[in-house]
């Protein structure tokens, strides 16, 4: 699928009612089940998503498109919601992402880009030179990536209790 910004909003705009849906009025054992060490819980991943609504996609979309020749972004901390969300409940955290894509996806529709916009460049610390539209695309495939993530996590709580229908469960082999 060619992206653009229309099919993108559809999954931007329905990741807060999704994960919210998926996630609200679960026990601390499904919010705060992971795969083993140096792994992240649904809590987890949602401080992260809210990390991201602050510090990645807007603020590099706007390097991009600023008119300083320096295109680089700031390098982004992938392990921030560790600190960020401390003392926090799901709750809390459901909302703020909720809020902060609303307001990231008005400001977004409010750019109008044009499709040659979507062409323009900036610099990522580490992958090097990446255009508006792969920026923007990520961002849609980052929320997809992270729900499955979650699904991934809560289904291998269960993996030994499946027994032989392990075998026909590919979530639990990934």
């Amino acid at each position: 699928m060619t992206y653009t910004i229309k099919n993108a909003l559809e999954i931007l705009k329905q990741t807060p009612k999704t994960l919210k849906s998926f996630l609200v009025n679960l026990s601390d054992d499904w919010i705060y089940c992971n795969e083993g060490n140096d792994t992240w819980s649904a809590f987890d991943i949602v401080g992260h998503l809210i990390h991201g609504e602050k510090t990645d996609w807007i603020p590099r979309l706007e390097i991009i498109m600023n008119a300083s020749e320096n295109k680089t972004f700031t390098p982004y901390n992938r392990f921030a919601q560790f600190e960020d969300s401390k003392g926090k409940t799901l709750a809390e955290l459901l909302a703020e992402f909720s809020e902060l894509r609303k307001n990231n996806i008005i400001y977004l529709k409010s750019l109008n880009l044009f499709e040659e916009q979507l062409d323009l460049k900036g610099i990522h610390p580490e992958l090097g030179e990446v255009t508006l539209r792969q920026l923007l695309a990520s961002w849609v495939t980052h929320d997809l990536g992270h729900m499955a993530q979650i699904a991934r996590v809560m289904a291998k709580q269960y993996k030994n209790e499946v027994g032989p229908w392990a075998a026909y469960i590919t979530i639990l082999n990934k």
